[in-house]
C-alpha cells in the first residue's frame, strides 16, 4: 500500500462553523505532525539500536546446536531431527535452518526482518482499521504507534535480548506475531472478496499458516486460537456485526489449522521423548497444581503491571485517536466520511469492548498452564514466551486509546477554546509515550553494553580457538561468556549432560571443551 493511500487525502478541511474559521482543526493539525515526528524519531532510535546491535550477535546456548545442525543436516536434516528427537516443532525446525543455513549471518539480520515487517504490517492493520471506522489514517501518527508498540515490547520486558537479539527465541515467540499479523491481513483482503477463487485461496492460508504455527509456537497457538474462535463465535450472523458465516468460517479454518499443527506436534517422537525426560508430578488438572498455575499467572502479571511503560501504548492510542477520528460539524462529506452503517446491538458492542482484555487475560493463564506442564514451578520466569499474550496486551491498549481519543475529539468539536484543548491533550499523549520510551533508554544502555563486550570478547576466543583445531588439538579451553540469561558450557557440573558444551564441540570439531 503506498503512502498516499494511507495519508489522509485532505487536511486542511474547513473548520467548525461559528468559529471564525478558527477551529480546533488547524490547532491539531499542527501540532500532530510534530508529535508523531517526535514519537517516531524516539522509538524508532530504540528500535534502530536494537536492530544495529544484530552485527554484534554472537553464539550463546542453543544457537550452538542449530548452528552445527544446519551446517552438517542441512534444512530438511534439522526438521527431520526436531521432529524426531527434540521436540515436534518442524516449522521452528525449518525456519530455524533457513536462518542458521549460512553460519551467524542469519541471526544477525533477523531482527531487523522482524522490526521492518512488524512496523510495514501494524500500519496497513492501523490504516484498515481506521478507515473501517470511519476515521483518517495519518501515516505519521500510525508510524508512531506501529514503533511505541515495537520500543515496549521488546524493551519493557525483562529478557530484552532474548525477545528481539536471540533468534531461538525471537523464532518461537517473536516472529509468531508477525507472521500472525500478516496473516490477519491477508484474511482482511480475501475474506469478502468479490472472486471466490480468491475467498478460497483465502481460506485456504488460514489453514495452512495456522497448521504452522501450530508446530512453531505452542503459546502463540494457544493465545491467537482463543482470539480466534471468540471473533468467529461474534460474527455469526445472528449476533448481528456480521451478514453471513465468511468470517466465522475463516476463523473456523485458523482454529482447525492449530489444532492439526498441535496434534502433530504433541504426537510427534520427539515430543514423546521431551515429555519422558520429565519427572513425574500431578495432572495440571489437580487442585495443586491449577492453584500453583494460578500463582505463577500473578507473578506474570505483577511483573507486567510493575512496568509503567506499557501506558506509552495507551497515550499513543490517544494521538492515534486524536489524529484521525476527529470529525467538525462543517466537515464535508466524501470518502473520509462514512454513510449509515449496520447498527450493532448493545450487548454484541459491549461485548467486543470487552472481549480484548478477557482473550489477554485467558490466553496468558494459558501460557502459565504450558509453561508450568513444560518447565516446571519455575517455569513462569521465561518471559520469552510472553509476547504471545503482550502483542494483543498493547494492541488492546492503543484501540482503547485510540476511542477515547476519537470521543474526544468528537465530544469537544464545537465547544469553545476546542481547538486550544485538543492541542493540549495531543501533546499531553505525546509528553506521557515519551516518558515510557525514556524509561527503556537505560536497559537498552546496558543491552548495547554487555552486546558489544561479549562480542570483543567473543571474537578472541573464537580466533584462539580455531587456531587450535588448526594445529590438531581436539580438547579446547573455552570461557563462558554468559549474556541474556541463557545458558552457556559448563552451566552444569556433569559434563555428560552438558548440552552446550556438546554443541560447542560439534560446531568446532573437536571431541571435547574445557574451562579456561
Amino acid at each position: 500500500m503506498s503512502t498516499a493511500a494511507v495519508e489522509d487525502e485532505d487536511v486542511r478541511t474547513p473548520s467548525s462553523p461559528g468559529s471564525g474559521g478558527k477551529g480546533p482543526r488547524p490547532f491539531l493539525y499542527r501540532v500532530l505532525p510534530v508529535a508523531g515526528a517526535t514519537l517516531v524519531a524516539a522509538a524508532g532510535s530504540l528500535i534502530a539500536v536494537g536492530c544495529f546491535l544484530g552485527l554484534y550477535l554472537r553464539p550463546t546456548s542453543d544457537d550452538w546446536c542449530a548452528g552445527w545442525k544446519a551446517r552438517d543436516l542441512g534444512v530438511l536434516g534439522l526438521t527431520s531431527d526436531f521432529y524426531l528427537t527434540q521436540n515436534g516443532r518442524v516449522a521452528n525446525a525449518f525456519l530455524s535452518g533457513v536462518v542458521y543455513g549460512d553460519g551467524w549471518a542469519g541471526t544477525k539480520i533477523l531482527p531487523t526482518v522482524i522490526a521492518v515487517s512488524f512496523t510495514a504490517g501494524l500500519v496497513l492493520l492501523g490504516s484498515r482499521v481506521i478507515r473501517v471506522l470511519g476515521g483518517r489514517p495519518r501515516l505519521p501518527v500510525l508510524l508512531a504507534c506501529a514503533l511505541v508498540l515495537q520500543a515496549l515490547l521488546y524493551f519493557a520486558g525483562t529478557r530484552s535480548y532474548q525477545v528481539l537479539l536471540w533468534a531461538p527465541a525471537t523464532i518461537s515467540h517473536t516472529l509468531p506475531s508477525v507472521i500472525g499479523l500478516w496473516a490477519l491481513l491477508l484474511a482482511v483482503r480475501t475474506v469478502r472478496h468479490p472472486r471466490a477463487a480468491v475467498r478460497v485461496a483465502g481460506n485456504a492460508s488460514a489453514f495452512l499458516v495456522g497448521f504452522a504455527l501450530g508446530t512453531l509456537s505452542e503459546p502463540f497457538a494457544l493465545v491467537s486460537g482463543l482470539l480466534a474462535a471468540s471473533v468467529g463465535l461474534l460474527c455469526l450472523p445472528r449476533l448481528g456485526p456480521a451478514r453471513d458465516r465468511r468470517t466465522s468460517a475463516w476463523c473456523l479454518l485458523w482454529c482447525s489449522g492449530l489444532v492439526c499443527g498441535l496434534v502433530v506436534l504433541y504426537t510427534s517422537p520427539g515430543a514423546r521423548w521431551r515429555r519422558s525426560q520429565q519427572p513425574d508430578r500431578e495432572s495440571v488438572l489437580s487442585g495443586g497444581e491449577l492453584r500453583g498455575t494460578f500463582e505463577d499467572w500473578l507473578h506474570m502479571w505483577g511483573t507486567v503491571t510493575g512496568q509503567w511503560a506499557y501506558l506509552g501504548a495507551l497515550a499513543a492510542g490517544v494521538l492515534l485517536g486524536l489524529a484521525s477520528g476527529f470529525r467538525g460539524s462543517g466537515a464535508r462529506s466524501g470518502p473520509g466520511n462514512r454513510g449509515p452503517r449496520r447498527s450493532v446491538p448493545r450487548k454484541v458492542l459491549v461485548t467486543v469492548l470487552l472481549l480484548p482484555p478477557a482473550v489477554v487475560l485467558l490466553g496468558s493463564f494459558a501460557v502459565a498452564v504450558g509453561l508450568r506442564s513444560g518447565y516446571g514451578p519455575g517455569g513462569w520466569t521465561y518471559a520469552r514466551t510472553w509476547t504471545s499474550f503482550l502483542v494483543p496486551m498493547e494492541l488492546a491498549l492503543c484501540g482503547y486509546g485510540a476511542l477515547v481519543g476519537a470521543w474526544g475529539a468528537r465530544w469537544l468539536s464545537d465547544r469553545p477554546r476546542a481547538g486550544t484543548v485538543l492541542a493540549a491533550g495531543a501533546v499531553g499523549a505525546a509528553c506521557l509515550t515519551l516518558a515510557s520510551l525514556a524509561a527503556l533508554v537505560p536497559d537498552v544502555q546496558r543491552l548495547t553494553t554487555t552486546t558489544v563486550a561479549r562480542s570483543v570478547a567473543w571474537d578472541a576466543q573464537n580466533t584462539r580457538i580455531r587456531a587450535e583445531v588448526a594445529r590438531g588439538v581436539t580438547d579446547v579451553g573455552y570461557r563462558p561468556l554468559y549474556i541474556g540469561g541463557l545458558a552457556e558450557p559448563f552451566f552444569t557440573g556433569n559434563y555428560r549432560r552438558d548440552w552446550v558444551a556438546a554443541c560447542v564441540s560439534k560446531w568446532y570439531g573437536v571431541d571435547r571443551i574445557h574451562r579456561s
